[in-house]
């Protein structure tokens, strides 16, 4: 092998759910909303004008900022927007885990926060959830270099209380605490007004799940102005226009329409708690979800051959071949008539089984 290849970096990629080009597939397997985004973004994108295109964007993305900062109630200063949450989060990893001990996330969870660590050269330690998949707040009570926490949690669809979290941020007073909430809008309580209590909380969420808008790479953190500051140091570092004109322009059409935003909501909310009491009536265990997702396992069908069963009936779900969770599978909530096919399919494969 030539020498400049020793010198590459080499890291194990996360792997995202498939994209499938096929309008055919009934796709529950990356999270996505199955609404439109609200009406005021439609409009905003049929009256769009191409003539801002040629300028950079504003490096703050604060049309963004202005509109977040009125939705919640906080100080501009506070609010940091990104391409995604993913974006978000890696920012935040740079600016804030930079010393020799180790950062702290579940063994359970979003599984982009080891590759980051391993991107950035951050140690990290991965702490095992109880065999009920909850955290156990007293694993994250010894020294450290920071805390992430996804919550409600990924898989998992877990929601730890306020209080949970509110204890672990009190017992790390000497680290940073990121709280990613890309699915609180589903069932969850945010730990935003913890803000005012804490400077070393930085809560992190995205336009990706709720506002319908996974396409336009949309998230942001609020926290302390210090911490936003801090990752604004490390962008413009990098990277100073990394929002642009569209996406600032749809996503304030988005904040604005609260109503629409909690109609899709409920609807969603409405669909998983149904959908989690058909399947509860076939044999499966459904964690209770608080996310838009629902992670469930059966003792009679295994995980893997019904991913495969229903893949070959266009319905893509999400199956993760890893330790603990190898019989679990995560099944988005789409609308009611997807979910109708995805439950029918279902109950003749389990059937299926059972017969056998």
């Amino acid at each position: 092998m030539a020498t400049w290849q020793d010198k590459l970096r080499k890291i194990a990629p996360y792997v995202p759910g498939e994209q499938p080009d096929d309008p055919t597939i009934i796709k529950l397997n990356t999270n996505e909303n199955p609404y439109p985004p609200a009406p005021g973004v439609q409009k905003a994108v049929e009256d769009y004008k191409a003539d801002p295109l040629r300028l950079y964007p504003n490096t703050q993305a604060l049309p963004i900022v202005k509109a977040l900062a009125e939705f919640y109630g906080r100080k501009e200063e506070e609010i940091f927007v990104g391409v995604g949450s993913d974006d978000v989060l890696a920012t935040a990893f740079m600016s804030m885990f930079n010393s020799d001990e180790p950062v702290l996330f579940p063994d359970i969870t979003y599984s982009f926060y080891d590759v980051w660590a391993e991107l950035f050269r951050v140690p990290y330690k991965q702490i095992p959830l109880g065999e009920d998949f909850r955290i156990r707040k007293e694993d994250y009570y010894g020294p450290n270099g920071g805390v992430v926490l996804a919550n409600p949690n990924a898989p998992t669809s877990l929601l730890e209380p306020v209080s949970v979290i509110e204890d672990i941020i009190q017992h790390n007073p000497d680290s940073v605490v990121i709280v990613d909430e890309a699915y609180v809008d589903f069932g969850g309580e945010s730990v935003i007004p913890l803000i005012d209590k804490y400077p070393n909380l930085l809560v992190v969420q995205t336009f990706s799940k709720a506002r319908s808008m996974a396409g336009m790479r949309v998230g942001y953190a609020i926290g302390n102005p210090k911490l936003i500051q801090a990752m604004n140091d490390v962008k413009y570092s990098y990277n100073s226009y990394t929002m642009n004109h569209p996406s600032m322009a749809f996503a304030v059409e988005a904040v604005k329409d609260k109503a629409y935003f909690e109609q899709t909501k409920a609807a969603i909310i409405a669909t998983r708690e149904e959908t989690a009491r058909r399947l509860t009536a076939l044999g499966f265990t459904v964690l209770p979800s608080a996310a838009n997702f629902l992670f469930v396992s059966h003792p009679g069908v295994p995980a893997e051959e019904l991913f495969a069963a229903l893949r070959e009936k266009h319905i893509f779900v999400r199956y993760f071949k890893k330790p603990r969770i190898e019989n679990f599978l995560r099944i988005t909530i789409g609308t009611p008539e997807e979910m109708e096919r995805f439950l029918e399919e279902t109950e003749i494969y389990v059937r299926k089984k059972n017969a056998v």
